[in-house]
């Protein structure tokens, strides 16, 4: 297992980082260059406790789909999406939101499992984890830049 932890600092209310954090389009808008696209289940607006959303991207040249389902959420300080399908052995994503007076602190912290034993842990070290971690830094910048401005 392979664990991912972010913090950022977002000047917004904390309702509005929530419902972007949870928006199925600015989780498009922030995987644009992967061109991820929700295809099947809930596939635009906010993810509520149960919804299930089926991705397709594009990852190291190669189209991938991965089905996940929202299955824990206290509004608007904490959502988990969990995988149901797809490449990896699990993912498990947890948002965390904090009020600090207008400042929200976002963290995520991203679980995940690969398969293919000492070849998909190896590839894991040298490649997959950086990768992740970019993909995910990237999206919460988005996240923050569309919380604070209000633009989508």
């Amino acid at each position: 297992m392979t664990a991912i932890k972010l913090k950022i600092n977002i000047e917004a209310p904390i309702q509005v980082v929530f419902d972007c954090a949870r928006s199925i389009d600015v989780h498009q808008l922030s995987t644009a260059k992967t061109n991820e696209k929700a295809i099947a289940g809930k596939t635009s607006g906010l993810c509520e406790l149960g919804d299930q959303v089926t991705w397709s991207a594009k990852h190291f040249g190669i189209y991938q789909t991965l089905s996940s389902r929202i299955t824990k959420m206290k509004i608007p300080f904490y959502f988990q999406d969990c995988m149901i399908k797809g490449a990896f052995t699990f993912i498990k994503h947890d948002h965390y939101f904090q009020d600090r007076e207008g400042l929200v602190v976002m963290e995520d912290t991203f679980q995940y499992g690969v398969p293919y034993g000492f070849v998909g842990k190896l590839f894991d070290q040298l490649v997959l984890k950086r990768y992740l971690t970019n993909l995910l830094t990237k999206r919460n910048l988005v996240i923050k830049a569309i919380a604070e401005t209000g633009a989508e």
